[in-house]
This record gives structure tokens, C-alpha cells and sequence, in this order.
């Protein structure tokens, strides 16, 4: 009896194995941002390509499956310390992508260049490109579509509640603007010609959530813009991001230059600038973003309170 018994009891945990193996390894089919059917047998392995991407990843509670990310997966701070980092995300390595046995790759619309894209795509391992675009929607299909792809659709709706809320708390603020003020967002100096942000940006996207008007929606795209330019457009505000490990703009330099000279925003010093990622990642701090641009240009607001990021990401993954 005793023999029997334990023959049984084997043949259960083996069959229990086997069930919970098939469990883990059914499939799932999500469609990406360019309305590709794709089907995912295993999300044990990802490469992350997107601070956005990576951002959720972790919010979700799927950090452990994360294999590689690229240069821009700066949030949490121990994603880019303490996973391989395959590069840029628009200049990426087919081979360095793929020496990491991914599973599954996550990729940010935008990614590239065009053939390491399409060798990537054409390769055995599942690639999904999910969706880059500039207003709260973009930010919920993100969430919605890495949450499919990676077996965490209950942790997703969940995240993507806490932003919904974030996002509705950020419309009541804005509904209270009675002047929105005028913002230009330089990117960078080409000489002495700014590089400003145009409509279809991610700088454009946030001024927008923050209840601001961009003052270059005219044009698309980043663009280098010349000092009459400047002086037509004429801010209340310029805005800049802050990267790490290079010089950031900041209102000295800007202001000291003919074209800003004579606009208010000189005349009054207003200038303001925060982290990168933060600023245009369009991932699940986003609102949080927009609110303190908000904040900055609209002191007379009340803010309203928003929960702590770290407690959302802690309940939604679980």
C-alpha cells in the first residue's frame, strides 16, 4: 500500500507539473500598434525597448522577466544598473537584441533603425511594437498592450485605473485655467537657433495635458527656428529637460541669447525644466508630469493631491 501510495502521489505531481507547464506556456495573441496579429507561447524573457515600455514592466510587477532594455529605461533607477542595456533605442543592434535569448521583444514605436526593425521582426522571436502617441489614450493603450502581451491583464487594469484617475484629477486643474499661457519648448541649440517643438511631439502632448498652448503648434515635428521666429511666437514660458550625463539649458543661457531677449518669458524669468523621461516618457507618470508643469505656470491652482507612484505600483503588482 505504502508503494502504491507513493506511485500515485508521483503520477499527481507529475500531471500537476505538466498542467501547471501547459498553464504557463498557453498562448496569447495581442495586436501591436500597427495592428499585427501577434502571438506571444512564452513572456519569460523580455527585451525591453522604451523607458515608457520598461517603466510599465515594472509597474506591473514583471521586473523578474526583464532580460535587457535599452538606453532610455531610466525609470526605476536599478532598471538601466542592473539589466544588459542593448543601446539606444533608435539605434539598436539586431545581434545584441538577440544574443539575450528573448522570448518576447517590446519595442516603442519609433525604434530603430528601419533594418534592424525589420531584421528583429522577421526573426523567430515575437516582436510588438506598442503605441508612442502624445495624450492620455496613448499612455492607456500602452498599458493595455504590454499587459496583454506579458499574462498581466489584471495587474494592467489596475494600473491603468490609477492613471484614469490621474488623468481625470488633471482635467479638473485645468478646467480652472482662465488664461493658458504661452509655452515654448526648446529641445536644443543648432548655433544659435533653437530647436523647438512643434505639434505631434511629446513636449507638445504634455504642454496640452498641462493646459498650456504651444506656441510653434504650426509646425511639426522638432524644427530649428530662426530669432524672428522667436520674437513672433513671443512665450510667456520656456520649457527644457534635464538628461544625464550632458549639459542642460537652463534660463541664463537661454535668455542671454538676441532672440529671447525681448519675449516675456525674459522679461519675467519664467523658465522651467525637468527630467527627461519623466517629462516625455508618456508612461504612468505622466499626469504626475503635466501636473508640476501645471503647477509651475499656474501657481494661483490648487493642485489637488495625487497618490505616490511607488504605492500604485506596489498595489497593481501584486
Amino acid at each position: 500500500m505504502n508503494l502504491a501510495w507513493r506511485l500515485a502521489s508521483s503520477a499527481f505531481c507529475a500531471l500537476a507539473l505538466l498542467l501547471d507547464t501547459a498553464a504557463l506556456a498557453e498562448a496569447v495573441t495581442v495586436q501591436d500598434s500597427k495592428g499585427r496579429e501577434i502571438r506571444i507561447d512564452d513572456a519569460s524573457r523580455i527585451v525591453s525597448i522604451g523607458g515608457a515600455v520598461t517603466e510599465i514592466l515594472y509597474a506591473l510587477g514583471r521586473a523578474d522577466r526583464i532580460v535587457g532594455v535599452d538606453a532610455t529605461s531610466l525609470y526605476p533607477k536599478e532598471a538601466i544598473k542592473t539589466k544588459p542595456n542593448v543601446g539606444y533605442y533608435r539605434q539598436l543592434s539586431p545581434e545584441g537584441v538577440l544574443s539575450l535569448a528573448p522570448s518576447l521583444i517590446l519595442a516603442a514605436d519609433g525604434s530603430g533603425p528601419k533594418d534592424a526593425v525589420s531584421v528583429l521582426e522577421s526573426a523567430s522571436v515575437p516582436f510588438v511594437r506598442v503605441p508612442d502617441t502624445y495624450d492620455g489614450e496613448g499612455i492607456l493603450k500602452k498599458i493595455d498592450i504590454v499587459a496583454a502581451a506579458t499574462d498581466s491583464v489584471p495587474q494592467g487594469k489596475c494600473l491603468a485605473q490609477w492613471v484614469r484617475n490621474e488623468l481625470s484629477a488633471l482635467a479638473s486643474m485645468r478646467s480652472a485655467i482662465r488664461k493658458p499661457a504661452r509655452v515654448m519648448f526648446i529641445l536644443s541649440f543648432a548655433g544659435d537657433k533653437p530647436m523647438v517643438a512643434g505639434r505631434n511631439t511629446a513636449a507638445d502632448g504634455l504642454m496640452k495635458l498641462a493646459g498650456a498652448v504651444n506656441v510653434f503648434d504650426g509646425i511639426d515635428g522638432y524644427k530649428a527656428v530662426n530669432e524672428e521666429a522667436v520674437l513672433a511666437a513671443a512665450p510667456d514660458w520656456v520649457l527644457s529637460m534635464n538628461r544625464s550625463g550632458v549639459p542642460n539649458l537652463d534660463a541664463s543661457q537661454i535668455f542671454s541669447k538676441a532672440a529671447f531677449a525681448a519675449t516675456p518669458a525674459a522679461r519675467q524669468k519664467q523658465f522651467f525644466s525637468m527630467d527627461g523621461l519623466y517629462m516625455l516618457g508618456f508612461g504612468p507618470r505622466t499626469a504626475r508630469a503635466a501636473r508640476d508643469l501645471s503647477r509651475a505656470l499656474y501657481p494661483e491652482l490648487n493642485a489637488g493631491h495625487l497618490p505616490s507612484d511607488e504605492g500604485a505600483a506596489a498595489t497593481c503588482a501584486q
